[in-house]
């Protein structure tokens, strides 16, 4: 495991903010379905610093981004799910090289486990609403977003990679 220097801390304090803002602030928002770009810095992050320490900044992430721009109250498990995308992100990227054959693994159990699965229960308890009406506007969002998540942060990553700190096992 990595200690935490102060060049750790700072590359967590602005992925934190890119998070903030790409989650909150540039999204697309309805009741129950919502569009952002917040993954990316996440999964950048993952690729630099591993699973808990991206699990934490995303949990971070999650917190500071509710409570400056939350739509509704706190919810703890909002704050889990954060932590467990960072933390899948984190285990499947770090120290490995990246490309379409292992990028498509870490989304989609993101997308099943995380938005499909923990979100949509988080909503229902929430809201006290029939998971299957939440669940089916969230199917068809996730249907779209998964294959374009995984181009988009190939893309980005691909342009980023000459300038992220990072190691890739031998």
């Amino acid at each position: 495991m990595q200690k935490m220097t102060t060049k750790t801390i700072v590359y967590t304090g602005i992925f934190t903010a890119i998070t903030v803002l790409l989650t909150y602030v540039f999204a697309i928002s309805t009741t129950f379905v919502r569009i952002t770009f917040g993954f990316l810095p996440i999964a950048l992050f993952g690729v630099m610093f591993g699973p808990w320490k991206t699990g934490a900044m995303a949990a971070l992430a999650d917190i500071i981004g509710t409570a400056m721009f939350g739509m509704s109250i706190f919810f703890p498990g909002f704050t889990l799910s954060a932590f467990l995308t960072g933390w899948i992100y984190g285990y499947f990227f770090y120290q490995q090289h990246i490309s379409w054959k292992n990028a498509w693994l870490p989304f989609l159990l993101v997308t099943v486990l995380i938005h499909l699965g923990l979100n949509t229960l988080w909503l229902t308890l929430l809201y006290q609403k029939a998971a299957e009406v939440i669940f089916v506007s969230r199917l068809c969002k996730n249907i779209l977003c998964y294959p374009l998540e995984i181009g988009l942060f190939l893309m980005v990553y691909r342009y980023l990679a000459v300038w992220l700190p990072h190691r890739i096992k031998s």
